[in-house]
């Protein structure tokens, strides 16, 4: 009789767990089915409002993805607890785990968020001539990793994103104008303010060259044959080569026209004989002729 009730309560108390342990995983799929629908939403109601907010596309998909793991893994500690499974361990193993991947992906994880701040903040866009770590080139692309640039030869430079960011990023392109300046000499015998006034007419017939800023010429030195020229105007990002070089022309051509002379660095050699003796002498004509 005792045997038999005692196998009565351990099966009662069975069916009670059997039954606790029903509901837990019950109510567990439960929440993680409505977990699974309302991190979606969440993650992608965030991405919408980046969009809304001009963020990059590439940025929006990549934070909407991020949101949508963390929500998850959230998601899951929370199942197991539910379930009655310890998450205190399981949350510092996924800790170790994490620390453990962010040591050996280091390089990679300062890439990505310096890709991030990058895509965020805008330094440059595609099309800007720009100087990123060391290398000059037109940004052709920026992804979450490196920045793609073609550099004046055509050839493109992968820079990783890390290097981008850490050091001095300059940007050609985003104030719209640029500055250009010349160094020319002219002769010390030459009229300074007529050379000046040269100049001025040749920023006046050239409509590339903007008004405001001012262009100026100023004498900058007196130089060992020359008195030194500097040439400095303004003008448009795309302009600007074209109406230096064309500049540059225009002067040594109109210089010419004036009279006006551009020295350049001559050498005198003499040639010196012995302080005594005749030898290395040239014979005079009288010599020569007595000679005869």
């Amino acid at each position: 009789m005792i045997d038999f009730l005692d196998r009565l309560g351990i099966d009662q108390a069975m069916r009670a767990l059997a039954l606790t342990y029903a509901i837990r995983i019950g109510l567990a799929i439960l929440l993680l089915v409505v977990g699974f629908w309302i991190a979606a939403r969440l993650a992608n109601f965030g991405r919408r409002a980046l969009e809304r907010a001009r963020v990059d596309v590439t940025l929006a998909l990549f934070l909407r993805n991020l949101i949508y793991g963390v929500l998850l893994a959230l998601l899951f500690i929370q199942v197991l607890g539910t379930m009655g499974v310890p998450t205190a361990s399981f949350i510092a193993a996924i800790g170790a785990a994490g620390l453990a991947i962010g040591l050996a992906l280091n390089s990679s994880l300062s890439n990505l968020a310096w890709g991030v701040l990058l895509i965020l903040f805008r330094p440059f866009r595609v099309g800007d001539f720009v100087t990123v770590g060391g290398i000059d080139g037109t940004v052709e692309s920026v992804n979450l990793m490196h920045t793609y640039l073609v550099t004046p030869d055509n050839r493109q430079a992968v820079v990783p994103n890390a290097k981008v960011g850490g050091d001095a990023i300059i940007n050609y392109n985003v104030r719209g104008t640029r500055r250009f300046e010349l160094k020319v000499g002219i002769g010390y015998g030459d009229d300074i303010g007529k050379a000046m006034q040269v100049v001025q007419e040749l920023f006046a017939e050239d409509a590339r060259i903007l008004k405001n800023p001012a262009p100026g010429v100023w004498t900058e030195g007196l130089g060992d044959s020359s008195v030194n020229l500097v040439i400095r105007g303004w003008t448009t990002v795309p302009d600007l080569w074209e109406a230096q070089t064309t500049l540059l022309r225009r002067i040594k051509e109109r210089f010419a026209e004036e009279e006006i002379t551009i020295p350049y660095p001559q050498s005198e050699i003499r040639l010196v004989g012995p302080a005594s003796g005749q030898e290395g002498k040239t014979p005079s004509p009288q010599a020569s002729s007595n000679d005869g």
